[in-house]
């Protein structure tokens, strides 16, 4: 009886304080932590990033590998993304394979940068039919404090624009950047105490509950958007959170563009 009524008394306290405007930590509903991004942090890896949003950490490195493309797409590369946590990042972090969360992580960090097209996977392609690159995004934690999807989502998408193919090791080509012409955002926000908020804490996140992920492009465009947890939205809670998003978004944007 003990394990379920620390985070019961949480959700009471969050939820008193969501009554009178407040957040544990301070910040106002859509105010995230302090942040930073790195790049170039990473001596092996093609491209690389390092982003801290409070007390959460996370690297992205991205690597390289030639392939022999699928036969619907003769001339087209591909994207492979991973998001790796282990027991350094946090104390509630298991050993062993991947868990669900970091597996559903990956795959809407992934969902993110391939529906946005800032890739063109067409040029990946070194000889159609026989040998194309495949861009691979290996993320990980050192600082679990919350809010991993879009630490993790901002690691990738500036690695990716300070990745270089590496022609010359694998004997294809010269060296080059890798083209990218777009910079997706993603965006979450988790109702905690019967609101939505922006940039979730771990201790929000444990007395949270549904979750949603907003990926936009520079025009506001939706390229992904994925629900996680139970729970529902009203209209006018989505009319909300995309504002948010968008502005947000924006902001975010331009860091990238900046390094």
């Amino acid at each position: 009886m003990a394990q379920p009524l620390v985070p019961e008394l949480l959700r009471a306290h969050l939820s008193e304080l969501a009554s009178r405007d407040q957040r544990a930590d301070g910040r106002g509903q859509w105010e995230g932590r302090e942040l930073s991004v790195e790049v170039g942090v990473l001596d092996r890896a093609e491209g690389s990033a390092r982003v801290q949003m409070g007390d959460t950490i996370v690297f992205c490195g991205i690597k390289f590998q030639l392939q022999t493309p699928y036969p619907d797409r003769p001339d087209e590369g591909g994207l492979m993304t991973s998001a790796e946590l282990r027991p350094l990042a946090g104390r509630h972090i298991e050993p062993g394979p991947p868990s669900p969360e970091s597996i559903e992580i990956g795959r809407v960090v992934d969902r993110g940068i391939r529906e946005s097209g800032c890739i063109n996977t067409k040029d990946l392609c070194i000889i159609p039919g026989e040998k194309v690159w495949q861009v691979i995004f290996d993320c990980f934690a050192i600082s679990d404090d919350g809010y991993l999807f879009d630490a993790f989502g901002l690691a990738a998408i500036a690695a990716l624009h300070n990745a270089t193919l590496p022609g010359e090791r694998f004997d294809v080509g010269e060296d080059r950047k890798l083209p990218v012409n777009k910079t997706p955002i993603m965006c979450s926000f988790q109702k905690v105490g019967g609101r939505f908020v922006y940039d979730s804490n771990r201790e929000e996140e444990v007395g949270g509950d549904e979750r949603i992920h907003i990926t936009l492009g520079e025009d506001d465009h939706v390229h992904s958007l994925q629900k996680g947890l139970k729970g529902v939205f009203s209209a006018s809670e989505f009319v909300e959170i995309m504002a948010a998003a968008k502005q947000r978004c924006s902001e975010l944007r331009k860091i990238v563009d900046s390094l």
